[in-house]
C-alpha cells in the first residue's frame, strides 16, 4: 500500500457531505478512503457506504469500512479495518474472503508482534501523534516507534493518526510508504 488514505469524520466536514469530502479528496490523489462511522445507526452507515462506493468505482479508488465487518458486506466494500477490540482477523477474513482488503491497528508492541503471524493485508501504525479524533488510545508510537516497526514487519504500513502537513515528510522519512489523513 502506497500514497495516501483518507479517513473520515464528518464531524470535520463543516458545510459538505462525506460524500463529497471523499470525491474531493479522490481528485486530490487519495489512494484508499475509510469510512468511518462511530455514531450512526447500521441502516444509515449501509445506506451512505452504497453511496460512497457506487463514487468511487469510476475512480477505481477502495472503499475501505472501519470496524464493521456486516455493513463491509452489505454494500460491498473492498475490504474492512479492524482494532484489536473489534471482530478477530480470522473470523472477519473467514467472512470477507481471501481478496478483501483486512487492515489491523495495532496500539503496542505486543500487538505488533501478534500481527506478525496473521495474513493481514496491512497494519495501521496507530496512533503515531495524539490526536483529537481518537482519544481512546493506549499511547502514541511517535517517528522512532513507527520506524521500528517499519524495520520488522513483514506487511505493508499505513501510518495513522495525527498526521498533517507539519509532520508529514517526518512520518515519510520514517518509513510509512502510506499515511492516513
Amino acid at each position: 500500500m502506497r500514497g495516501l488514505y483518507l479517513v473520515t469524520d464528518r464531524r470535520l466536514c463543516k458545510d459538505k457531505s462525506v460524500e463529497e469530502i471523499v470525491l474531493q479528496a479522490v481528485k486530490g490523489g487519495v489512494s484508499y478512503v475509510q469510512l468511518r462511522e462511530k455514531e450512526m445507526s447500521t441502516h444509515d452507515f449501509v445506506e451512505e457506504a452504497l453511496r460512497i462506493k457506487k463514487s468511487l468505482t469510476p475512480h477505481k479508488v477502495p472503499l475501505i469500512i472501519n470496524d464493521r465487518v456486516d455493513v463491509a458486506l452489505a454494500c460491498g466494500a473492498d475490504g474492512v479495518h479492524i482494532g484489536q477490540e473489534d471482530m478477530p482477523y480470522d473470523l472477519a477474513r473467514r467472512l470477507l474472503g481471501p481478496k478483501a482488503i483486512i487492515g489491523l491497528s495495532v496500539e503496542t508492541w505486543a500487538d505488533f508482534i501478534a500481527s506478525q503471524a496473521l495474513d493481514v493485508s496491512y497494519i495501521g501504525v496507530s496512533p503515531v501523534f495524539a490526536t483529537p479524533t481518537k482519544t481512546d488510545t493506549k499511547g502514541v508510537w511517535g517517528l522512532e516507534g513507527l520506524s521500528r516497526i517499519k524495520a520488522f514487519s513483514r506487511h505493508p504500513l499505513v501510518a495513522m493518526g495525527g498526521i498533517h502537513e507539519a509532520n508529514i515528510r517526518e512520518v515519510i522519512e520514517a518509513g510509512a510508504p502510506c499515511i492516513a489523513v
